[in-house]
């Protein structure tokens, strides 16, 4: 009799649980709808739109940003000036000077307007001279008198069939400080706008630029202008203050009886505001579809569901763990993670007494990659050296990404003079190493400094140690290791 009463129990018990969690499914996905549906709009607020706007902007920093750099340095150009204090002769080497100009940095237009004859100079020589009268000259007497070095402005090129262009209108004085003209060059407005409209596709957000008279000045589609935000009634009460904060933030309106969640960023380097628009109502009903096709799953399929769910949860925890204690650029470890880790291993050391020794390494002349070769090189100049000590320390030693271009290295159950020969290894490394395959003639080098921690030392006292040694390393001609002097009894 024992056995069929078990087994009655048995499934009295799996019918319980099954009505439980069935119950239990409905409850909680009711539960859960209401949840997400806070949680989503709280993520689309505080990270998803403003993760949209910190990408378009890296990337209209290729763009954008850079030729106005172009146009700066064309605007300070000791050629420039002296040619126009020369009478503007010969023309061909103007001519010459935006050719050589629009073809090395890409641009789709390049010109130059001396405000002593009026002459309008592209790579083509004298286009034309820009009069007052004339209303499509009236951009250059906007730029003549304006208090800003620069201006970037939308206009068709008369130059180029009037393709629409993004004119960087850079003013020009002469070594005396006389303004002399304007130059500048442009670039094409459909690479922008390709640019928005594939990040509006990705994220389903609507993205666009406004200027600080609320205009809308550039978009995604061509097809169907966005209406500027002063037209939109939920959005104009608020507009002042969105175009008078500078620093940005997020702001929620109504259009249409919808609701829409706003994320603006002030570009100075472009003078516009980035509008990256969620509509609330659109991001939510995919979360209410969800709803109504949970309501209706199975037990089973609840099973396999909260499996997936949970297994879906720990990756993406395990994710945002990494991303908390990883450096994004050389994937090294963070500052965060080595103050975690260094107190482990402090307390291993006190349990199993061992030496532990710190090297702080700096590359040498990093300011002059950047300012010589770019950011772009510099960033990958540091992911390469990243990958050097990675690929050189041992399993039980680590790397943390210190500073700009500076890196610690802890290495357990290593002394000093241990640490120096693995310091040579390091320095040997990357001074073999090419970082910038693009650009084989590059090398770098770095100077390293080591300390091993002594007894009733902290950690910040041997690395200040490491740091001083570091120092006496640059002093004594970079591209060289140092080991820090005996710690103060």
């Amino acid at each position: 009799m024992l056995g069929p009463i078990q087994i009655a129990s048995r499934h009295r018990l799996l019918f319980l649980l099954t009505l439980l969690l069935s119950c239990g499914f409905f409850a909680t996905t009711l539960f859960g709808y209401f949840v997400s549906k806070q949680a989503i709009r709280d993520a689309i607020i505080g990270q998803d739109l403003p993760l949209t706007s910190s990408n378009i902007y890296s990337e209209i920093q290729k763009d954008l940003v850079r030729p106005v750099l172009i146009s700066s340095t064309m605007a300070h150009d000791t050629f420039v000036r002296d040619w126009i204090l020369r009478g503007e002769r010969p023309v061909a080497e103007m001519a010459r000077y935006l050719a050589e100009v629009r073809h090395r940095h890409g641009a789709f237009a390049s010109f130059f307007v001396a405000e002593n004859s009026g002459n309008y100079y592209t790579a083509d020589g004298i286009l034309k001279q820009v009069s007052e009268q004339e209303p499509r000259d009236a951009w250059y007497y906007r730029v003549r008198a304006m208090a800003d070095d620069y201006e970037i402005n939308v206009d068709p090129d008369l130059a180029n069939r009037d393709a629409l262009t993004i004119f960087i209108n850079y003013r020009v004085f002469d070594f005396d400080g006389h303004y002399i003209g304007a130059t500048g060059i442009g670039l094409t407005v459909d690479s922008v706008r390709r640019l928005i409209r594939d990040y509006q596709t990705q994220f389903q957000r609507t993205i666009y630029f406004v200027d600080d008279r609320g205009r809308v000045v550039l978009y995604g589609g061509a097809e169907q202008p966005v209406v500027d935000p002063a037209e939109r009634p939920g959005l104009s009460a608020q507009l002042a203050t969105i175009l008078g904060d500078r620093s940005g933030g997020s702001y929620q309106f109504v259009d249409r009886g919808d609701n829409h969640i706003l994320n603006v960023n002030f570009l100075p380097e472009l003078k516009w505001h980035l509008f990256v628009e969620q509509n609330e109502d659109k991001a939510l009903a995919g979360i209410r579809r969800t709803l109504y096709i949970n309501l209706a799953i199975s037990f089973a399929v609840t099973l396999v569901v909260l499996s997936l769910t949970y297994f879906t949860l720990t990756r993406y925890q395990s994710r945002i763990e990494k991303m908390a204690v990883t450096d994004k650029l050389t994937g090294l470890l963070n500052r965060h993670a080595f103050a975690v880790l260094i107190d482990k291993l402090l307390a291993a050391a006190r349990r199993h007494p061992q030496p532990i020794s710190f090297l702080l390494a700096d590359i040498d002349h990093f300011k002059s990659i950047n300012d010589s070769h770019g950011h772009r090189v510099g960033d990958q100049v540091l992911a390469r050296i990243a990958d050097i000590l990675r690929s050189t320390l041992r399993e039980a030693d680590f790397a943390v990404r210190w500073g700009g271009e500076e890196f610690l290295l802890v290495l357990p159950g290593c002394t000093a003079a241990e640490g120096l020969s693995v310091a040579e290894k390091l320095r040997a490394a990357v001074a073999q190493a090419q970082p910038e395959p693009e650009n084989p003639a590059l090398r770098v080098t770095i100077s390293i400094g080591i300390a091993e921690l002594a007894d009733g030392e902290t950690p910040d006292q041997s690395i200040n140690r490491a740091d001083k040694a570091l120092y006496a390393a640059k002093q004594s001609g970079r591209n060289t290791v140092r080991r820090a002097e005996a710690a103060n009894g």
